[in-house]
């Protein structure tokens, strides 16, 4: 396990391609044409430019959960952003699409469709498309047990898509149909472990914790709205932790991510994150 004094952040492999170029091209002034080396770097740019900036990024699938306005001056501007994804942390990965659909906003799923958006068996689940959703587990068994982002669950977003104000009768009915259905396979809202805890048992979780030096580096456990613990960046709510067992959790459904906690004398002192290549130890501040 790598301990909190031998981390600081991942490096970046630095390419090779101007090393490579000065070998196979004779004439460097070609190099200084194609590739300009001598113009200045404007700061101003993304770090990843010619990449879309995070942010951007990041806003356009966050307010697809809730503003259609919003998301409208975006995507109309650049409608490539139809199509973004955010990872909200360890591989739960989100479209903007996927946002609107989990949360049953047909209206903003409808206008990201309308500019180039990709539907999945989530979208038309939560659209109540039974015709689509069933032609699609006929063709792959099983996909009905494939949890949405943040851990939601196919016959979730049938429900939650029950729920907008926007569907028309037919559309109802249609969503009762599928659920039916969906309810009858079994294996369609299949749960993630999360073991009960009283609310005054998980007050001893809460808190900062610290991983390196920088005004950023730590996490946040805090109480969610629905009441369950979630971790997310210094100072900030992130996706929930399910309890797994005692002190070990997993995060928003994410299988290949475990976070435990270790106590002495009672108290919590610090949070380990074991990732496939990665153990990280924060410090409870």
């Amino acid at each position: 396990m790598k301990d909190i004094t031998s981390i600081s952040r991942r490096v970046a492999v630095k390419s090779s391609i101007f090393g490579m170029l000065a070998v196979s091209i004779p004439n460097i002034g070609f190099l200084k044409e194609v590739c300009g080396v001598d113009n200045p770097v404007n700061e101003d740019l993304f770090h990843r430019y010619p990449c879309i900036d995070d942010k951007i990024v990041a806003e356009v699938v966050g307010a697809s959960h809730f503003n259609l306005d919003r998301v409208k001056e975006l995507v109309n501007k650049r409608p490539e952003l139809a199509r973004a994804t955010w990872d909200w942390a360890f591989g739960d990965w989100e479209t903007a699409l996927g946002a609107a659909s989990h949360v049953g906003r047909r209206d903003i799923a409808e206008f990201l469709m309308s500019k180039g958006a990709r539907p999945d068996i989530f979208t038309y689940a939560m659209l109540g498309s039974y015709d689509t959703v069933k032609s699609m587990i006929e063709t792959t068994p099983g996909v009905q047990s494939i949890m949405g982002p943040h851990g939601i669950t196919l016959l979730q977003h049938v429900k939650n898509g029950m729920q907008s104000e926007t569907s028309s009768e037919q559309q109802k009915r249609d969503s009762n149909k599928l659920l039916s259905y969906l309810e009858g396979l079994g294996n369609a809202d299949v749960q993630v472990t999360n073991l009960k805890m009283e609310e005054g048992e998980m007050q001893k979780y809460l808190g900062d914790y610290m991983y390196g030096d920088g005004a950023e580096d730590g996490f946040s456990v805090k109480l969610n709205m629905r009441k369950m613990l979630s971790l997310g960046k210094l100072g900030k709510f992130g996706g929930g932790l399910f309890r797994k067992s005692e002190n070990i959790f997993t995060y928003n459904g994410i299988t290949s991510v475990e976070i435990s906690f270790e106590l002495q004398k009672g108290s919590v002192i610090s949070l380990t994150v074991h990732e496939p290549d990665l153990t990280l130890r924060a410090k409870k501040v």
